[in-house]
């Protein structure tokens, strides 16, 4: 009986989470890697030297791993997780694995999750509920294409805290030196993320070094083990969550005395008699009565499944959100970041169901505008995505639903959307950002189309979109191009930067917002050429790549063409045709491109051009052979 007790976990039953709230918050989360990194077997180790487990699942464990693969008398960690038999018969995680366990300073969920990438899916589903992710690299092979998708996946739901467990230190000998080069790698590709926490933590999950406590082999490692890391971590710091919102999952009439509604607050806090607002309605009342359990209280906080009763009778249903001083607004129209994960690849135009909270809506993904390259974070041209790939896209919903961004509600800021034949789950995601889109107009298609009015002009329209510093030759460039153009009976029309500024943009100034204004109107009158047909050339410095790429949305990534005329900063101001260098060197010019505000090369431009090494005539050349090569 002894011996039993020595195995029994200090573990308490799920409805007890309140009780270890109190010492230091719930925490749920995610370890993901790459294959064979070491998940199940860390977890595994974890449980079993914090003697977390029952004493019959020790003796389980010791009679597996003498049956099974394991070697020199070692246990087998990770059949404490890997409960699918075709888990146990290759050696690899496939489905997520769930285990509950609770020390004496910290209750715990953590998510085991395969790392094929096959396995991509249950990944992110196991990432989705969590607060932190706990990241195993192989101290023997660094950093693999599958930790860089892992990472991308976890800050894509949400996850802002991260734990790198560089795993293995024994396959190396413990050397200091390894963990140091791939904490470097770690550190850097964690650059591109906005994260509250990331730490690094040498181990093997194996031995059990530096899981419960700290390593004998690695004494130059000086800081927490991974279990009294995962105590002390405070998982809700840098939350961006402001505001309170409650996404109305149903609502509780059970006689005409009483009507309340009922979900669980997802931010924010509220009490008895402040002011709310329902959305989408846009409707005021009072907040009455607090109910929580079935008992009155004078407020509730996140997390907390309440029922609220307020001072007036509204039209309120599920789907409804009830907010109070937050950012939630209702729209049909915006862009959003999708993780694929239907064997059938995406395409711009099927119809899905868009669940977001309580609120189901059918939509559309109206266009897909890149694709994001999991390891670099690229973004990459794309008319298709296929299973386990990122991409950013527009989203239009048959009706308004109440949203927030992602980065100020994750639970109003994430959805998935369903495959309205198979009711399958096709794809996770988050929204990026409202469009801008009046939900009251409606686009009307007409009978004579763009393909007929290109064919009746025997070419492909597209718009040449020229950017590059004041005096780089953008303007010479694309006249020359035109004429070109022209003499081959193409149709064409040229906006000039200055031009345009002297006419349809007059009114703006060169304040950042104005020249963010100046470029949309350029885009959106470029689509509106190109929709009659005709071949834009456009010639802007338009210095931020952001700028740029909203021109793309607006014209069409498909027709939009961008021309890099890279001529050095000290050539242009050599040339300085119009003095505005010198004035700027002055002074004498605010926000001038260059000199006192910023330009940002293209990524990817179609077409690079040096006016200084290369002639007028051969640029345009050029030029005119891309076109005409797309015409064909």
């Amino acid at each position: 009986m002894a011996e039993q007790h020595a195995y029994q976990r200090r573990q308490a039953p799920l409805g007890h989470d309140a009780e270890h709230s109190s010492k230091r918050g719930f925490l749920r989360f995610v370890t993901c890697g790459s294959v064979d990194d070491g998940k199940s077997t860390l977890i595994g180790h974890m449980l079993y030297d914090a003697k977390l487990i029952f004493a019959d699942q020790a003796q389980t464990l010791e009679l597996d791993s003498q049956a099974g693969a394991a070697q020199d008398g070692k246990l087998d960690y990770s059949l404490l997780l890997d409960g699918l038999a075709a888990e146990r018969e290759q050696g690899i995680t496939i489905d997520v694995a769930y285990r509950y366990f609770s020390t004496e300073q910290r209750s715990f969920i953590v998510a085991d999750c395969p790392g094929h990438e096959e396995y991509t899916r249950n990944m992110a589903v196991g990432a989705s509920n969590s607060e932190l992710a706990v990241i195993l690299v192989d101290a023997s092979k660094g950093l693999l294409p599958q930790t860089y998708r892992h990472v991308r996946i976890c800050s894509l739901v949400g996850i802002r805290h991260f734990v790198f467990a560089v795993n293995k230190m024994d396959l190396v000998s413990y050397h200091q030196e390894t963990f140091d080069r791939i904490k470097c790698d770690i550190e850097s590709m964690m650059d591109e993320y906005a994260v509250s926490s990331c730490v690094v933590i040498p181990t093997s999950a194996t031995w059990g070094d530096n899981i419960t406590e700290p390593s004998d082999s690695m004494l130059w490692y000086q800081d927490l083990a991974l279990l009294p890391y995962l105590e002390q971590v405070d998982a809700r710091a840098g939350s961006g969550e402001q505001g309170f919102t409650l996404p109305v999952q149903r609502v509780c009439r059970p006689d005409r005395t009483f009507r309340g509604y009922e979900g669980t607050i997802s931010s924010g806090r509220i009490a008895v008699g402040d002011e709310v607002r329902v959305l989408p309605s846009g409707t005021s009342s009072a907040v009455e009565r607090i109910l929580v359990a079935g008992s009155d209280c004078q407020e509730a906080q996140v997390g907390q499944a309440v029922t609220l009763v307020l001072s007036n009778e509204l039209d309120v249903s599920r789907g409804c959100v009830i907010e109070r001083n937050s950012s939630a607004e209702a729209s049909s129209f915006f862009r959003a970041t999708l993780l694929w994960m239907e064997d059938t690849a995406l395409t711009a135009g099927k119809n899905y169901l868009f669940k977001l909270g309580s609120q189901t809506v059918p939509g559309m993904i109206y266009e897909i505008t890149h694709r994001v390259d999991v390891s670099t974070g690229e973004h990459l041209s794309a008319k298709r995505i296929e299973k386990n790939e990122i991409c950013e896209c527009k989203v239009s919903l048959g009706h308004k639903l109440v949203y927030q961004d992602f980065a100020a509600n994750r639970t109003l800021g994430s959805m998935i959307l369903i495959d309205r034949l198979t009711n399958a789950t096709a794809a996770a995601g988050i929204i990026e950002h409202k469009l801008n889109r009046s939900d009251n107009l409606t686009y009307h298609e007409m009978d004579i189309t763009r393909a007929l009015r290109e064919q009746a002009l025997g070419q492909t329209a597209c718009t040449l979109w020229f950017t590059g510093l004041s005096g780089s030759g953008k303007s010479t460039l694309a006249n020359e191009v035109e004429k070109r153009l022209h003499a081959r009976g193409m149709h064409t029309m040229l906006l000039d930067g200055d031009n345009v500024r002297l006419g349809l943009n007059r009114n703006l100034g060169f304040t950042e917002p104005d020249r963010i204004e100046n470029i949309r109107r350029i885009a959106e009158v470029s689509k509106l050429m190109n929709d009659a047909g005709l071949i834009v050339l456009t010639s802007f410095i338009s210095p931020f790549v952001r700028d740029r790429r909203s021109a793309a949305d607006i014209i069409g990534h498909e027709s939009f063409v961008e021309v890099y005329v890279s001529t050095p900063l000290e050539v242009c101001e050599q040339r300085d045709v119009k003095g505005l260098y010198a004035k700027a060197r002055e002074g004498k010019i605010a926000n001038f491109t260059g000199i006192s505000s910023p330009y940002e090369p293209p990524e990817h431009p179609a077409i690079t051009v040096d006016t200084s090494e290369e002639s007028l005539e051969d640029a345009a050349a050029r030029i005119v052979l891309y076109v005409l090569e797309q015409n064909n």
